[in-house]
């Protein structure tokens, strides 16, 4: 066999593997992931906007909400992992939790929340390094808008979570342990 017939049935062989990987790797199940938004945070005048996140029992047992908040660039700005009881509420204060300690010390005024329902490893709530996605988290959040400090409040709003989009968060979070020194990890709400 020449050279170039062996590249290409090797090329081949690795691509029939990596397929076959790819499609044996299941999706995340659906109801996992919940994205929403804040606007006019730790602004002079304006009111805490807050997120409130619960647990429906629909996967029979405690989950771990874990929390992605990204500023209004795109960056990861801080993450972490709390503890959600079934039927439990924890409201979290978008100002002292989610965007206190962001990664670069800049200050977020607007921005993303991604929250990720996962299971608990040993009965805890890891930094979401590495999870695995469990539907059942439900989540509502409070917006500050306009310059009049207007407050709404909507349900967060369901999206597709992929297993591409479980690897950024995932390596993202990391990313922000390894380097912040204890910057960039946010903190669980009150309740429970």
């Amino acid at each position: 066999m020449n050279r170039t017939t062996m590249l290409v049935v090797c090329a081949l062989a690795f691509a029939l593997c990596t397929g076959s990987a790819l499609a044996t790797t299941a999706p995340p199940p659906a109801d996992t992931l919940k994205v929403d938004y804040f606007s006019n945070a730790n602004t002079a005048g304006a009111p805490d906007a807050t997120v409130r996140i619960t647990d429906p029992n629909t996967n029979g047992g405690n989950i771990c909400a874990s929390i992605f908040v990204f500023d209004a660039n795109q960056e990861m700005s801080e993450c972490c992992s709390c503890l959600q009881t079934p039927d439990g509420l924890q409201t979290f204060s978008v100002n002292a939790n989610l965007t206190n300690n962001p990664l670069t010390g800049k200050v977020l005024t607007g921005g993303l929340i991604k929250i990720v329902s996962t299971t608990t490893v040993a009965g805890v709530c890891p930094l979401p390094t590495s999870f695995t996605p469990v539907a059942a988290v439900r989540a509502w959040a409070t917006h500050i808008q306009n310059s009049n400090f207007t407050i709404t409040e909507t349900a967060s709003q369901d999206a597709t979570l992929s297993s591409s989009e479980v690897w950024r968060l995932e390596n993202e979070c990391s990313a922000i342990n390894t380097d912040g020194s204890g910057s960039g990890i946010c903190s669980c709400g009150s309740g429970e």
